[in-house]
């Protein structure tokens, strides 16, 4: 299916053209899609329920200037996004108008009503990634009776500005203590990521935590997408990994610290100091403008020690938002 949409809110000059599946756009994005809106990137997303792709074009322009792509869980009643993916949501180009976002979601909640979801459910991007865009979506969502489901602090390091100068003292002490015992940091062949992932695994039993991915799926990723996933790693004298990590290229413009890891017996020695320093250098020479260290949220609730440890690496605090609303 593929098809044209109008809607409630008219916005001269712009369509929404509406997909079955995690289809590409007809006119080409007028911007760069992240990753996990990407419909490659969708169509390993294992399990999950029909996928609908919703699109903005300014035939003016040639462009597409607007995306989402919604689960339909019949099940659960809900239709949602992402499926499974950090985040979905509406992405917008550049100066694009809250017009569009009306338009957008006209279309997205008429076609959820249609297949009998009562309730649509988006978790957005952190702010971080795209301020206008996320303001502008979140002043739209407003505008249209979406409630705030969910809000989350989310850290991230400006990889403009120097590492070590904005640790709190207690880090730097850390850093300078991992230096002194050779620690240091690597990035990893993709063929090591068995491995990789049984120690990351490891340690997060240790601090009675789970992966949310199975390894069968970290390697589809890696392998669909090899210019976006990356292992690094802090390593000891001897070749033992003290810490590592999943990072992913989300856009041009930011790179995701997915899963940092390091054991127990490490604790004295907080390699991942020194691995948050590598990847503010890789972030930097890739230029980078988001290392993004994540949201801490726990079932019970903001993990506090976790919020300020990521303060302590001179984290910047923003915003990361997820929306409800009763469509049925």
């Amino acid at each position: 299916m593929a098809e044209a949409t109008t809607a409630a809110h008219p916005a001269p000059g712009l369509a929404v053209w509406l997909a079955e599946g995690p289809a590409p756009p007809r006119l080409p994005l007028a911007f760069e899609s992240f990753l996990y809106l990407r419909p490659e990137h969708q169509a390993l997303q294992a399990g999950a329920p029909p996928v609908l792709s919703f699109y903005v074009e300014d035939p003016a322009q040639a462009r597409t200037i607007a995306q989402l792509h919604l689960s339909l869980d019949a099940a659960a009643g809900a239709a949602s996004s992402p499926a499974q993916a950090p985040f979905g949501a509406v992405q917008l180009a550049p100066g694009a108008s809250a017009a569009a976002v009306h338009l957008l979601l006209d279309a997205a909640e008429a076609q959820a009503a249609r297949h009998g979801l009562r309730r649509l459910a988006l978790r957005g991007y952190p702010f971080a990634y795209d301020p206008a865009g996320a303001a502008t979506l979140a002043e739209a969502l407003r505008q249209r009776g979406y409630r705030v489901a969910l809000a989350e602090q989310n850290y991230h390091l400006d990889p403009a500005r120097d590492y070590e100068a904005h640790l709190h003292p207690s880090e730097r002490r850390r850093l300078h203590k991992c230096r002194r015992h050779g620690l240091h940091f690597e990035q990893e062949p993709p063929f090591l990521l068995p491995a990789a992932y049984e120690f990351i695994r490891a340690c997060r039993q240790e601090r009675g935590q789970r992966l949310s991915l199975p390894l069968e799926r970290v390697q589809a990723l890696f392998r669909a997408f090899p210019r976006e996933h990356f292992l690094f790693s802090v390593r000891q004298p001897d070749g033992e990994w003290a810490a590592l990590t999943v990072a992913i290229r989300v856009s041009a413009t930011a790179l995701y610290n997915f899963y940092p890891a390091s054991p127990l017996r490490c604790n004295s020695l907080s390699p991942v100091v020194l691995l948050n320093e590598g990847l503010h250098a890789f972030a930097r020479a890739s230029a980078l403008t988001v290392l993004d260290l994540g949201t801490s949220t726990l079932d019970t609730g903001p993990n506090a020690s976790l919020l300020r440890f990521k303060r302590h690496l001179g984290g910047v605090a923003g915003l990361r938002l997820s929306w409800e609303k009763a469509v049925g």
